[in-house]
């Protein structure tokens, strides 16, 4: 099966993401390459921890461990190891460019004095068995001819295109999944597709009962449950791979491997289900509507509470993705609206309750107007009149 993930990597860019068929010559090359990266990514964070614990000990001579000091110790590091030499230059230096956005980050969230739980941890070791191979390259270490996709270091790969790509790469990264199936993911500067104006506004109001409730019934999302859909097989492997799990330190049985893989393959066909209805469903909206005015809602809190399972299965956050991409893609009109007091306004004369509305309350009655009417269809409605695509109140 081929993958055509199409992702937002940043304004005027998207990723074009193609499966790939390898011979047994090429994988060993990519594995072989992947293992010259690991090594210096673990060599990195061996290093940052010697000098953490260097200036710990004498701040009065502190050292550093920036990108720059890294990417020296590599330079000198290829010259006395003809092994990692072996290996093209490109994807080990992105390797510590990417070690240092991560330490950074890490850094950053430390100098914030954020919590734990929400702080980007330091950069761990990869472990051989545990680590999936990433390798990126820029546009000096690869190109495409005659459809295949040759990278710095004569390795080859043949990829399974199912569209063609609308300008010449700038990057490419290539990575196995943890299936096992690997992937070459272009990145591509890409433009606006405009799509035929409708004159249509559209309200969009996230929930858990249904994913996505709309100012237009023809457009609401209903909860597709996926998950609940797989969860009697994924446990039948869970279980499996909980009697077969090995000791601390030892690695894992035949057995405990291949239970690992049909779990991951069952999360994974979970995943494309989720993105597939959600990516559809997005396009039918950005199709029929000009604008779009979108609740910007956060579904972490709802990880902690007892909606917690149906949340996580009903895909919120990657299906409200999916839409502000699709939107700003074809150039649709695409506002987000912050979600205090939406189920507590009345849409049509913007009276607020006194009181919180439990979640059993699922008809919103205005004591102001006297409206009645469904609580997310007025939720969605309350999104177009924050936005300013129709009149309301003020």
């Amino acid at each position: 099966m081929t993958t055509d993930a199409k992702t937002t990597e940043g304004s005027g860019r998207c990723r074009y993401t193609f499966r790939l068929r390898l011979s047994s010559t090429a994988r060993h090359a990519l594995e072989t390459e992947w293992d010259r990266c690991r090594w210096i990514w673990n060599e990195c964070v061996a290093k940052s921890k010697a000098v953490h614990l260097h200036n710990k000990a004498h701040p009065e001579d502190k050292q550093t461990c920036g990108p720059v000091q890294l990417a020296k110790m590599l330079t000198e590091a290829r010259a006395v190891t003809p092994w990692l030499a072996e290996g093209a230059c490109v994807p080990q230096q992105q390797l510590i460019r990417d070690f240092g956005k991560s330490r950074a980050k890490a850094l950053k969230d430390i100098k914030a004095r954020l919590p734990m739980r929400q702080r980007s941890g330091m950069p761990k070791y990869k472990k051989k068995r545990e680590a999936l191979p990433t390798l990126e390259y820029t546009k000096t270490a690869f190109r495409l001819k005659d459809g295949r996709l040759h990278l710095a270091g004569g390795t080859v790969l043949r990829v399974v295109w199912s569209r063609a790509l609308p300008r010449p790469p700038s990057s490419v990264r290539v990575y196995r999944d943890s299936i096992g199936h690997w992937y070459a993911s272009f990145v591509v500067a890409t433009t606006a597709e405009a799509l035929p104006a409708t004159g249509r506004v559209i309200g969009i109001d996230w929930g858990v009962k249904e994913t996505a409730t709309t100012t237009s019934d023809a457009h609401d999302l209903p909860h597709a449950q996926h998950g609940k859909a797989a969860a009697q097989k994924l446990a039948k492997y869970q279980r499996m791979m909980a009697r077969r799990r090995p000791k601390k330190g030892r690695p894992g049985s035949k057995g405990y491997r291949e239970a690992k893989r049909q779990t991951a393959k069952l999360h994974k066909k979970v995943a494309r289900q989720r993105q597939d209805t959600g990516r559809k469903w997005a396009k039918r909206v950005v199709r029929d509507h000009d604008a779009l005015a979108v609740e910007d809602f956060q579904s972490k809190f709802l990880t902690k509470s007892t909606m917690a399972r149906k949340a996580a299965d009903a895909a919120i956050g990657a299906t409200k993705a999916a839409l502000v991409e699709m939107g700003r893609k074809h150039g649709r009109d695409v506002r987000l609206v912050h979600p205090a007091h939406t189920t507590m306004d009345c849409a049509q004369c913007g009276a607020r309750t006194k009181h919180a509305l439990p979640l059993s309350e699922r008809t919103y009655a205005c004591t102001a107007c006297g409206a009645v009417s469904p609580r997310d269809k007025n939720s969605a409605r309350v999104m177009l009149v924050r936005a300013g695509l129709q009149p309301g109140w003020r």
